[in-house]
């Protein structure tokens, strides 16, 4: 059998999508399970976590296996992941014999690995991530790199726990979802945003895509999934710089805040751009534009930063059910890969 990791949804089907929604939600009413017993997952923290540290090592505990958490250049040595680098620096070893000998341990490996933020041209390309995807011999897991797949099996798992019907496509077909940008003091990784654009455009939303100016449009890669995946589900793609137009009648909205591209390590030259948008939060009455939709986010959020503590208060608030189903979308995963 061909070895199968979990880097993006792109490039798993919608069917297969599905299934690790149900399986995440027969976990999500029966914790325990025996589907990782005397396995183990090796979590790779190039960055700071809260969410998926613990949803990760409570998922693998709860299915019986055993995770081992390490932090490269803290508890572990420093790595390097470029090809034919004479090794003269910080780095100690190389990903090839990393990827390779925790192969020899473990069952999975999980990595996350943010941007260096200094130049786009080089993040884009997701070395670390895909550095592990190219040596191991065990199935890799995305935790969070330039996108982030676990949080968009949890924010489906959230709306069609919502909305109801007999699958995620069914609560989510033909729903207006804007997905907006919100002001924040630092320029923030685009990895929630391209994955939220490219789930709901596969789920077959009406997608606004809702930020201050052109400049803030996400990367051409996953702007074209997001077409493509409108080709192949229906829906539409909508681009948006009128708060009050993008939120009417709006079923979801999903906030975010992150960097313009154009101006990727040159942050303090797009710092005049980003400051004039502060009206961009997400706040009451933006919310009752909406067709009573509900608001989520994938956390952390800075109160009255990104939203207001009454939106954030509020009913129509997903955020913690989303943040919950992290655990069990998770689980699913990793038992579907350790399988």
């Amino acid at each position: 059998m061909a070895l199968r990791h979990f880097l993006s949804t792109q490039d798993w089907s919608r069917a297969d999508l599905d299934a690790l929604l149900a399986q995440a939600a027969e976990f999500k009413h029966s914790k325990a399970g025996s589907q990782l017993a005397g396995k183990s997952i090796a979590l790779l923290f190039f960055n700071p976590s809260m969410r998926t540290r613990t949803s990760f090592e409570l998922g693998a505990f709860q299915l019986g296996g055993h995770a081992v958490v390490l932090q490269p250049g803290k508890d572990a040595w420093p790595i390097e992941f470029d090809v034919g680098t004479v090794m003269d620096g910080e780095a100690e070893e190389h990903v090839a014999e990393v990827a390779r000998v925790l192969s020899r341990y473990v069952d999975l490996i999980g990595v996350r690995a943010f941007p260096k933020f200094q130049d786009w041209s080089i993040d884009r390309e997701d070395r670390v991530i895909h550095g592990f995807a190219k040596y191991a011999t065990v199935p890799v897991i995305n935790m969070e790199t330039i996108t982030h797949p676990m949080q968009e099996l949890a924010h489906v798992q959230a709306l069609w726990q919502h909305f109801g019907g007999a699958t995620p496509g069914e609560a989510l077909r033909g729903r207006k979802y804007v997905l907006t940008w919100t002001w924040h003091p630092k320029p923030l990784n685009t990895a929630v945003a391209n994955s939220a654009l490219q789930i709901a455009t596969r789920y077959g939303m009406d997608v606004t895509l809702l930020c201050p100016t052109p400049e803030y449009l996400l990367d051409p890669r996953y702007m074209e999934f997001a077409r493509a995946n409108v080709a192949e589900n229906g829906g539409s793609l909508t681009i948006s710089h009128d708060p009050d137009a993008a939120y009417r009648g709006a079923h979801v909205v999903y906030a975010k805040s992150w960097g313009a591209l154009p101006y990727f390590g040159r942050w303090a030259d797009e710092k005049p751009i980003r400051d004039a948008h502060k009206h961009f939060i997400v706040d009451e009455r933006k919310m009752a534009l909406t067709e009573g939709g509900v608001f989520s986010h994938c956390l952390p959020l800075r109160r009255n930063v990104k939203a207001t503590d009454a939106v954030m208060d509020s009913p129509a608030c997903i955020a913690i059910d989303e943040a919950e189903n992290r655990l069990h979308v998770q689980k699913a995963v990793m038992a579907k890969l350790a399988c």
